[in-house]
């Protein structure tokens, strides 16, 4: 395995298409960002308002490990996701920051991303990392049908919104 993590500057399986994230992405990921019911059970409830999506964009293209994805059977913008906190001491690195237009919830969409995403991440790494609020139900049986199993149970802090409650998973390469 090398050594130094290398984001991809794409992804992609018959299903979906995953590309870096740009600040030209804003208006149609917030489109898809805006309906409240994709943070009804993430800590930050209030994603959906523009200010705070704002703010969880300008981190996403910070972070320059940002995907935009895209429906490959209607080229439609699905969703985002991210890797992060890379960790070459550890060996390890975190996925998430993951969201989904709802019609795309309980069809399959989300493990054939993560499955990629593990997939590469697993040519650098042995252990990934994906942090899910405590109340987000969806999202911990979503990151347990991958595999992961939970490991800790940590406070997170949400761009000034104050620590909020998550329980971070993981994967094993070995596993």
């Amino acid at each position: 395995m090398n050594q130094q993590f290398i984001t991809p500057i794409q992804l992609e399986n018959e299903r979906v298409l995953l590309l870096p994230l740009h600040e030209s992405d804003f208006d149609a990921l917030y489109t898809v960002a805006s309906d409240p019911r994709i943070w009804e059970q993430h800590p930050q409830t209030d994603r959906w308002k523009a200010e705070v999506f704002r703010i969880f964009f300008e981190s996403a293209i910070e972070s320059r490990s940002a995907f935009k994805i895209i429906d490959k059977a209607t080229g439609a913008l699905a969703g985002s996701t991210r890797f992060y906190d890379y960790n070459v001491q550890n060996r390890s690195i975190f996925i998430g920051y993951t969201f989904y237009a709802v019609h795309y919830w309980g069809i399959g969409f989300n493990p054939s991303v993560k499955k990629l995403m593990l997939a590469h991440a697993f040519q650098y790494v042995d252990t990934i990392y994906f942090q899910v609020g405590s109340t987000n139900f969806r999202s911990q049986k979503a990151v347990e049908k991958l595999g992961a199993r939970k490991v800790a149970e940590t406070s997170v802090e949400y761009h000034g919104d104050g620590l909020k409650s998550n329980f971070t998973y993981e994967i094993r390469y070995h596993e």
